[in-house]
């Protein structure tokens, strides 16, 4: 009898002892050297789970796949699952961006890679995908190039590679709807700006295309809050996946700013203000400054169309899709450069009090020891490129936007800090500091280096100081690395890069106190004028020579302006109809050959 009583007591218990060994949810770590130290002594494998807190597709796999009991098993016996944000940690955002989110990387207990997948993976066969690498735990060849080790000699583009990139340039575009000519339909800021840039030179076909993308890319931005949409799905611009994340705020702030610049369509103008409205309403902090995105779900893994085709007030009946309140020196400082610039188009004080509010808060709270910028309020790594670049081109868009020095001052901190921290031997920047922590090793973005080499360039322009040219010259000389500069679509950013090293920016001029309401008025004028590409200076004797004093202006007994090109400079203004006149007639640009 007893006998039977415990075999009765062991088949009860066998169920609950089984659950125990195999669990029913993924036992999550953060990533750390600590856990692949742990694999090697358990004889496991590593799984990242690189997701973002705004992605749906993320949410569903989340529900679905990491939620499947099977799945949760198989991890715990043979894995060591990792989870991250991606968002939170830019250096393995950057390695592994090409992948989109989730992203799902398989490694060695020795840091490895072997698998690398993108996007959902229903779970059969994903628990397939883990098993078969757990037998056979070989790298897969992967169709992306190895990392470079050898960079260009020089600081320009070899003539053969910029026809290429003139090719892919011309290819790239979606004669149909706009845009590039890929599935997903999203603002692309650089060949967007590499349109502006050639219609400012007479080319008819370029302003034409530059144009039709923003038109149609207008179509991304929600009608009833503002804000804009990642992206569009099924080859269209009509099926939006609705996060809002700041990146994409950003460029289209920028882009739409600069075509007001340009052509003066209200549309174009209506539009960054959408951007701003939302940034305003949905993304800012009590404390003034700008959280991370709202999520595309107001039910994580499950589709919101319906939600978004809803009036105000319907939406917040059924309640708010997640908003991520970190707030991280790299995003605002993409909001504040893309303000600045909404500023320098419209006039609106407003506007710039609110980048110059969030600037001082990153400041205050994010600063790092010489001039560079931590991500969040405790990093558990890095520091990382982004966060001091963003603020870096966000100081340096303050001060044209402002003429005040103290951001001038911040953008020449942020250069001092990614020359000593950031730069790769050889050529170009890496997307984190390098450290005997990493788990894998920090890696260049092709976008970051175009954004450095650019915001070098410029910052070298107003100063003279002969640091950031060889920062500048650095980062080309990557991106002019054939492997590197042909094996993207960032061919435009890379275009823009090169024309701005070999040639001056048009160069204004205001002599005369920052009190003086004509003074002010010659100011705007200058701001407004087209095109990013620009050194805007204001000049009030009282505060010391120009940073770059490389033009001596003569003595007046009234506020003038100034225009020089390359080749001369401008008599003074001394009203804005006047040098309004004299702007038209010495920037208007040569066609290139």
């Amino acid at each position: 009898m007893r006998l039977l009583q415990r075999l009765a007591l062991l088949m009860l218990l066998i169920p609950a002892l089984a659950s125990a060994e195999t669990g029913t949810t993924v036992n999550w770590r953060d990533w750390s050297p600590a856990v692949f130290e742990q694999a090697n002594e358990e004889h496991k494998l590593v799984l990242l789970d690189l997701a973002a807190v705004w992605c749906h597709w993320c949410h569903v796999m989340d529900e679905q796949t990491y939620a499947d009991p099977k799945v949760a098993a198989y991890l715990r016996k043979h894995y060591i699952a990792v989870r991250v944000d991606q968002d939170a940690r830019p250096d393995l955002a950057n390695r592994y961006r090409d992948f989109g989110w989730p992203a799902t990387i398989l490694f060695a207990a020795d840091g490895a890679e072997l698998v690398k997948r993108a996007g959902y993976i229903p779970p059969q066969p994903f628990l397939k995908l883990l098993a078969a690498t757990v037998d056979d735990p070989t790298p897969e060849k992967s169709s992306r190039a190895a990392g470079v080790r050898s960079f260009s000699g020089s600081a320009e583009l070899g003539e053969p590679v910029r026809r290429k990139l003139l090719a892919m340039h011309e290819n790239s575009y979606d004669r149909k709807l706009g845009g590039l000519l890929l599935g997903k339909k999203f603002l692309d800021p650089d060949s967007t700006e590499y349109r502006l840039r050639q219609a400012r030179l007479d080319n008819d076909t370029e302003q034409a295309r530059a144009q039709r993308t923003l038109d149609a890319t207008r179509k991304l931005i929600d009608p009833v809050w503002g804000g804009a949409y990642q992206y569009s799905t099924h080859g269209d611009w009509t099926h939006p996946h609705f996060e809002k994340i700041m990146a994409v705020q950003a460029d289209f702030l920028r882009l739409y700013s600069l075509a007001y610049a340009q052509w003066q369509r209200p549309e174009d103008l209506a539009s960054a203000r959408a951007i701003a409205g939302y940034l305003g309403d949905f993304l800012t902090g009590p404390n003034g400054a700008f959280y991370t995105s709202q999520d595309a779900d107001l039910i994580p893994g499950q589709h919101a169309s319906d939600y978004f085709a809803l009036n105000d007030a319907e939406r917040r009946k059924r309640g708010m899709p997640r908003i991520d309140k970190h707030q991280y020196a790299r995003e605002n400082g993409w909001a504040i450069e893309g303000l600045a610039l909404l500023y320098q188009v419209s006039g609106e004080r407003q506007i710039l009090t609110r980048a110059e509010n969030a600037a001082h808060w990153v400041r205050d709270n994010r600063a790092l020891k010489g001039g560079g910028f931590r991500h969040d309020a405790h990093d558990v790594a890095g520091p990382y490129l982004g966060d001091t670049l963003a603020m870096g081109r966000a100081c340096l868009a303050l001060y044209r936007a402002s003429a005040d020095r103290q951001w001038l001052h911040c953008a020449t901190g942020a250069a001092d800090f990614i020359g000593a921290h950031f730069q790769q031997q050889g050529a170009g920047f890496l997307t984190s500091a390098p450290s005997d922590q990493d788990a894998v090793a920090p890696v260049p973005r092709t976008e970051e280096n175009i954004q450095t080499t650019r915001f070098a360039n410029l910052l070298y322009r107003y100063t003279a100081d002969d640091r950031y040219r060889k920062l500048a010259e650095h980062g080309m000389r990557y991106l002019a690395t054939p492997a590197v500069a042909t094996a993207t679509i960032e061919e435009a950013g890379i275009l823009l890069a090169d024309r701005e090293l070999g040639q001056a920016p048009r160069h204004f001029t205001v002599v005369g106190a920052k009190t003086d309401p004509t003074a002010m008025a010659l100011y705007q004028l200058a701001l407004k004028e087209p095109g990013d590409y620009k050194r805007v200076e204001w000049w009030d004797r009282r505060e010391g020579p120009l940073p770059n004093p490389d033009v001596q202006y003569p003595q007046t007994d009234k506020p003038a302006a100034y225009v020089c090109t390359d080749r001369r400079c401008s008599l003074p203004s001394f009203s804005v109809p006047r040098y309004r006149a004299v702007i038209e007639r010495l920037t208007t640009p040569e066609p290139e050959k």
